[in-house]
């Protein structure tokens, strides 16, 4: 059974230096988090095509203004331990600091289970992108989508909580 009693401290009862600790994590982290969309856009990794180029090569269109080559395994396996490993910290770190923010309580059970599935589907997504199935192009962007949205929603509760006073 569990103490209700400690569920209801909120962030913004942290002491003044706390909270603005709080504030510059999920800055720094918020700064990261949009440094790796905007490599996903420079990489055309934004789009279906984008994606499937990216992962499996476009050396056959000879046409092409940018030449890149299909991923090795290695490459693949790098590329997903590492996104889903740092992904699934950051989604934790994020989601402990929402977990004591005011968000209604089902938008926030969400926001804090949701982003694992996305990094689920997304990067293995990607793998079986790699592997020949094209189709996974449209559900690696929709769950990208929804990762990046539930990121960002979190971060909003976490920034009103901290800057809350009562």
């Amino acid at each position: 059974m569990e103490n209700r009693s400690n569920l209801n401290f909120r962030l913004r009862q942290l002491p003044h230096y706390a909270r603005i600790a709080c504030l510059a994590f999920a800055l720094a982290l918020s700064v990261g988090y949009a440094t790796g969309l905007a490599f996903v856009m420079q990489t055309d990794s934004n789009t279906a095509v984008g994606m499937q180029e990216n992962y499996n090569g476009n050396e056959d269109h000879p046409d092409i203004m940018e030449m890149k080559f299909k991923k090795s395994a290695r490459e693949m396996l790098t590329i997903v331990h590492t996104h889903v490993l740092s992904l699934s910290l950051i989604f934790m770190a994020s989601g402990l600091l929402l977990f004591f923010s005011q968000a209604p309580k089902r938008l926030k059970a969400f926001l804090l289970i949701e982003p694992f599935f996305s990094v689920l589907v997304t990067f293995g997504g990607i793998y079986l992108l790699w592997y020949g199935w094209s189709f996974m192009a449209y559900i690696v962007l929709v769950s990208g989508v929804l990762m990046t949205l539930s990121y960002m929603m979190s971060m909003v509760y976490i920034v009103r909580e901290l800057f809350r006073i009562d």
